[in-house]
C-alpha cells in the first residue's frame, strides 16, 4: 500500500525531542481521554500511564499545568454516545480517543474540537480523515493496522497448526465494520490463499458460544480473534471457548496471551498511545490537527503461551520462539 509512503518514523525530531521541553505556564489545560474498554481492562491501564509519561516528557504534569480526565465505555456504544455528549458540552481542548466506535461518534458529534486517535484500524477508508498525509478537519491520530496484516496472521497460524485448513477472522460487524472490507482486499491481493479463510460475525456472548462452538466442531481450523473494543472486552469467554473445543487461537494484544490465550502479533498498542502524547502537545502549543500527518506503527510484538500450545497438542517452531518479544511458560 503506498499509503504508508509520506509517514514521519516517530523516532524523528519534529515529533519527538531529545530530551523533556520546559515547564509549561499560563492557564491549566484539559485533556479528555476517551477510552473504548474497561477501566479494569489491564491494556486500558498500561495506556493511561503510557498516555501520562509522554506527557510529562513534554513537560505537562497532571494538577499543574493539565488536567486529564479518562472515561471508559467498555464496549457499550450507549455509553460512548453519552460520553461524546457530555464531552461536546463541556469541551476539552483536546479530545484523546482509543478505538473505531469512539472515534466514529466524536467525529459525528464535533467539528470543532481537536481530536488525537490511537488505535484505529484503517483511519481513511472509515472516513476519519480526509486522507493520511494532510487528514483535514479537527482529527489526527495514530493508526492500528490496514488489511496486510491479515497476511502475516494467516502465516503465523500456518506455521504454528500443520496442515491448516480453515482459519475464521472473528469480530463485531458493529464496533469494527471494516474486516469485510480488508478480507476481501486480502483476497484481491493474495493469491493463492494459505487456508480457505471465513468471517464469523459477533454481537453478544451467545454468539461467540455459537461461531466458536459450530467451528471447533472440525479439526484443522484456527481462530483469529480480531481487534475490535467488543473481542477485546469478551476475550476472557472466547479464549476459554477456544480451549475446550481445542481451536488454536490468535489475538493482536500481547495482553490476551498473558491471560491464556495461544498468540498474538501486532502493533505496540501502549507505545501507540504513548506517542500519540506528542500530537497532543503539539495541539496544545497550537498546530492544527488538520496538518499533522497520521503516523503509522513501527513496533510490532509477537507473543506466545507454551502451556496452552501444549495444552492443545500444538508443537510451536523454533524458528518461531526465536522471533517471539515474549515466550509465556
Amino acid at each position: 500500500m503506498r499509503r504508508r509512503a509520506f509517514i514521519t518514523l516517530l523516532g524523528g525530531a519534529a515529533v519527538w525531542p531529545i530530551a523533556a521541553r520546559g515547564q509549561q505556564t499560563g492557564a491549566m489545560r484539559r485533556v479528555a481521554f476517551l477510552h473504548g474498554l474497561a477501566e479494569s481492562d489491564p491494556e486500558v491501564q498500561a495506556r493511561i500511564a503510557a498516555f501520562r509519561e509522554g506527557l510529562e516528557f513534554l513537560g505537562w504534569v497532571q494538577d499543574r499545568n493539565i488536567q486529564i480526565e479518562h472515561r471508559f465505555a467498555s464496549g457499550d456504544i450507549a455509553r460512548i454516545r453519552q460520553y461524546v455528549a457530555e464531552l461536546v458540552n463541556s469541551p476539552p481542548d483536546v479530545i484523546a480517543a482509543t478505538g473505531t466506535p469512539v472515534l466514529a461518534a466524536l467525529k459525528e458529534a464535533t467539528r470543532s474540537i481537536p481530536i488525537v486517535f490511537s488505535v484505529v484500524n484503517d483511519p481513511a477508508g472509515q472516513g476519519f480523515v480526509a486522507n493520511l498525509a494532510r487528514p483535514g478537519g479537527n482529527i489526527t491520530g495514530f493508526s492500528y493496522i490496514d488489511f496486510p496484516m491479515i497476511g502475516k496472521w494467516l502465516e503465523i497460524m500456518k506455521e504454528v497448526i500443520p496442515g491448516v485448513r480453515r482459519i475464521t477472522l472473528m469480530f463485531n460487524p458493529e464496533t469494527a465494520p471494516y474486516y469485510p472490507v480488508f478480507l476481501g482486499e486480502f483476497r484481491t491481493a493474495t493469491s493463492p490463499l494459505p487456508a480457505q479463510v471465513s468471517v464469523s460475525p459477533v454481537r453478544n456472548e451467545a454468539e461467540i458460544d455459537a461461531a466458536v462452538t459450530t467451528f471447533g466442531r472440525e479439526s484443522g481450523g484456527g481462530l483469529i480473534a480480531a481487534p475490535d473494543p467488543f473481542i477485546n472486552t469478551y476475550r476472557a469467554l472466547i479464549i476459554s471457548l477456544a480451549y475446550s473445543h481445542r481451536l488454536p487461537t490468535l489475538f493482536a494484544f500481547r495482553q490476551h496471551v498473558r491471560d491464556g490465550g495461544l498468540m498474538s502479533y501486532g502493533p505496540d498498542s501502549v507505545d501507540i498511545v504513548r506517542h500519540s502524547a506528542s500530537y497532543v502537545d503539539r495541539i496544545l502549543r497550537g498546530a492544527k490537527p488538520a496538518e499533522l500527518p497520521v503516523q503509522a506503527p513501527t513496533k510490532y510484538e509477537l507473543a506466545i503461551n507454551l502451556k496452552t500450545a501444549k495444552a492443545l497438542g500444538l508443537e510451536v517452531p523454533p524458528t518461531l520462539l526465536a522471533r517471539a518479544d515474549e515466550v509465556i511458560e
